[in-house]
C-alpha cells in the first residue's frame, strides 16, 4: 500500500499528460475560466534547451530510462511463438508537451473512407475492424480549427485521394521548398502519379508569440529552436498558462485514478520527483499519456465499481492496440553522374522536401489483391544530418568485415561528397488484432513499484503484403528520378513514436473502452484524448487527428461542466 498523498489541491479539470491529446484539453478549459491542472511526467523546457547536436538525441535526455522505467515489449519469435525483451523505445517524450515536441511534423487529415473501414472494405479474418462512432464530417471544423490554432503551413493541390476541406487553403503558405521538389514532380508525373506538396505543422511566417521556421536540417527526433513546430507546449500551453487558470506540475508521476461508489472519477495520485505522493482533485478528469501509458494507468486504478481496472468490466482496456504499418526505401543518387545544377540541388540542406503521394490510398488492382484493400501514403523526405552516426555504419563493409585505413577514407569521401541519399516512408494502417493489446507485466516493476505495461505487438500477414504494395511504388519513383542505387522495404516491428488504440471508442461497451465522446465507459467524468481512442490509424500519421479529437473532446466537456466552475 503506498502512503496516503502529502497535499490535495482542488481543481475543475484535471489533465494526465500534456502532448498532442492533452494540450487542447487544458488550453480551451483555461480559455474558458476553468482552473485547470496539468500532471505532467517530464519538465518544462523551452526552445533554448533544444539543441541540434546529433550526439545528444532525445531519447537521453527527454525519455524515460531503460533501467527505470522498462516496458515488456513481447514480439514474435518468427516460430509462432512470443520473445519477451525490457525496452524504452515507446517513451515518446516526457517533456511538457510530450513527443509533439519532437515530430516531423508531416500532417495529413484522416479521409472520410478511414472512418467506415468495415463498411467500405469488409471484414478481414483475423482482424477486428470497426467503424467509427463518429464521421468525417463530425472531426473536419476541428481539423480546420487545428490548422488556424497549431499552426499549419502549406498548398492545397487537387489529386484523386484529397478530402473534402471547409476553407480553400491552410492559414500559411507552404514552408520554404527543397531545389529538387520539381525535379520529383515531373519524375512522378511522368509515371502517372499525382504528386502534391505535404503540409507541415512547422510555421513558414511569424505567429502568436512563436518565429517561423530556421531551416537548420534538424527537425523530426529534434525539439525546435525557433517554436516554429506545431509542439503542444509552444502552440497551446505557452498561451494557456497566461490564463491565471492552468497550473503545469512537472516531474510528477500519475499512478492512480480514484473513484467512488458510482465508479466516477474524484482524484489522480502521482509522485513527484522525490517520490512523495500527492493528489489533485477534480470534476472532470481527462487522460492523455500516450497508449500504452493511459491503458496501464487505467488497468492499475483499481476500485468499488472497478475491481479490474476502471472501465475493465468487459475486458476492453489495452485491446485493439495498433501501431503504423508501412515501410521505408531510398534512392542513392551518384552525383558525379549528374548534371552540375541536378548534383547542386541534391546538396542543399535545410528546406524540407515537402512531398507525398496517395495514388495507392486505396488499392483496386485485381492482380495483387483479391476485393479492393485500404493502401497508403508515401511521404518523401531528407533525414536530419547525421555525420557522426553515418561514418560509424560505413566501418563495415556488405560481408560485415571491417573497413579501415585508406579503403574507409576513401568510402567516407564518396559517401559524403559523391552521393546523397533520398529517403522515403509509407504509412500503412496495423489491423487491430487479439494479438496486439497492452497489459500489466506480472513480473516487471518501475522505479516507483508500480507494474510496467506489457506491450503485446503481434501484426496481420495482410498488413505487410498492402505495405510492400506501396513500398514498391516509392522504389519506381527513385528509379526514374534516376537515382544509381532504389531499394525499398516493408516492416513488421512497431513503430514505437506512432502507436495509438488500445481505448478505442464505440457505441457498444462491450467492444470498445470509450463512448463516442471519449468517456470512460462506467464513468461520467474520465475521458481519454490521446491516440488511445483510435479504431484504426488510417494510413497517414495520427498527430493532426490526435490534435484534432482533442479539441472536439474539450468541446464536450465545457458543455459537461457548463457554468460550474471553482
Amino acid at each position: 500500500m503506498k502512503n496516503p498523498p502529502l497535499t490535495t489541491k482542488e481543481f475543475d479539470v484535471c489533465v494526465v499528460g500534456s502532448g498532442a491529446g492533452g494540450g487542447p484539453i487544458a488550453y480551451e478549459l483555461s480559455k474558458a475560466g476553468y482552473k485547470v491542472a496539468i500532471i505532467e511526467k517530464g519538465g518544462w523546457f523551452t526552445e533554448q534547451d533544444f539543441k541540434k547536436d546529433e550526439m545528444l538525441p532525445r531519447r537521453n535526455i527527454f525519455q524515460s530510462k531503460l533501467e527505470q522505467e522498462p516496458h515488456v515489449l513481447e514480439s514474435p519469435d518468427g516460430d509462432g511463438g512470443w520473445d519477451k525483451e525490457n525496452t524504452s523505445d515507446f517513451w515518446g517524450g516526457n517533456v511538457v508537451g510530450g513527443a509533439s515536441n519532437f515530430m516531423s511534423g508531416y500532417f495529413h487529415r484522416l479521409k472520410p473512407i478511414d472512418f467506415r473501414l468495415l463498411s467500405e472494405f469488409g471484414s478481414i479474418e483475423g482482424a477486428n475492424i470497426v467503424d467509427w462512432p463518429i464521421s468525417y464530417e463530425d472531426l473536419e471544423p476541428y481539423y480546420t480549427k487545428v490548422e488556424q490554432v497549431i499552426g499549419v503551413s502549406g498548398k492545397i493541390v487537387k489529386h484523386p485521394f484529397l478530402e473534402p476541406r471547409s476553407t480553400k487553403d491552410y492559414p500559411f503558405p507552404p514552408t520554404a521548398e527543397h531545389p529538387v521538389a520539381n525535379w520529383f514532380d515531373k519524375a512522378a508525373k511522368g509515371l502517372d502519379f499525382h504528386p502534391f506538396p505535404m503540409a507541415r505543422a512547422v510555421l513558414s511566417q511569424p505567429f502568436n508569440d512563436r518565429n517561423s521556421c530556421e531551416y537548420s536540417g534538424y527537425c523530426g527526433s529534434y525539439g525546435c529552436h525557433s517554436g516554429a513546430k506545431g509542439s503542444s507546449r509552444a502552440a497551446l500551453l505557452d498561451h494557456a498558462v497566461k490564463t491565471g487558470n492552468l497550473e503545469v506540475i512537472t516531474y510528477a508521476k500519475a499512478y492512480h485514478i480514484n473513484t467512488d461508489q458510482k465508479g466516477n472519477a474524484t482524484s489522480v495520485d502521482y509522485f513527484d520527483k522525490n517520490g512523495t505522493s500527492h493528489r489533485v482533485k477534480a470534476k472532470v478528469i481527462s487522460i492523455a499519456c500516450y497508449s500504452i501509458e493511459s491503458s496501464r494507468l487505467l488497468l492499475s486504478s483499481t476500485g468499488p465499481k472497478h475491481p479490474d481496472g476502471i472501465g475493465n468490466r468487459y475486458l476492453q482496456i489495452g485491446k485493439n492496440l495498433h501501431c503504423c504499418a508501412g515501410g521505408t526505401g531510398h534512392g542513392i543518387f551518384d552525383l558525379s553522374k549528374l548534371s552540375e545544377s541536378d548534383a547542386s540541388a541534391l546538396k542543399v540542406r535545410g528546406p524540407f522536401f515537402n512531398r507525398a503521394l496517395q495514388d495507392w490510398y486505396v488499392i483496386d488492382d485485381k492482380k495483387a489483391f483479391d476485393k479492393k484493400v485500404k493502401g497508403g501514403t508515401i511521404d518523401f523526405v531528407f533525414d536530419p544530418p547525421s555525420p557522426t552516426a553515418e561514418a560509424n555504419a560505413l566501418k563495415w563493409d556488405d560481408d560485415n568485415n571491417l573497413v579501415w585505413g585508406s579503403a574507409f577514407k576513401q568510402k567516407l569521401k564518396s559517401h559524403f561528397t559523391q552521393s546523397r541519399d533520398f529517403k522515403f516512408e509509407v504509412f500503412c494502417d496495423w489491423l487491430p488484432t487479439d494479438d496486439c493489446n497492452i497489459s500489466l507485466s506480472s513480473a516487471v516493476k518501475d522505479k516507483w513499484g508500480m507494474p510496467s505495461a506489457n506491450v503485446k505487438v503481434g501484426f496481420h500477414p495482410h498488413d505487410l503484403k498492402v505495405a510492400q504494395y506501396v513500398v514498391n511504388k516509392g522504389v519506381q519513383v527513385m528509379k526514374q528520378m534516376g537515382a544509381k542505387e532504389y531499394y525499398g522495404n516493408a516492416f513488421t516491428a512497431p513503430t514505437s513514436n506512432l502507436i495509438a488504440g488500445g481505448l478505442r471508442f464505440g457505441n457498444d461497451a462491450k467492444t470498445s473502452a470509450l463512448d463516442k465522446d471519449c468517456r470512460v465507459h462506467g464513468t461520467d467524468n474520465l475521458f481519454v484524448t490521446d491516440g488511445s481512442f483510435m479504431p484504426n490509424g488510417g494510413s497517414v500519421t495520427p498527430t493532426w487527428t490526435i490534435y484534432a479529437n482533442s479539441f472536439r473532446v474539450a468541446d464536450k466537456i465545457k458543455q459537461q461542466l457548463g457554468a460550474n466552475a471553482i
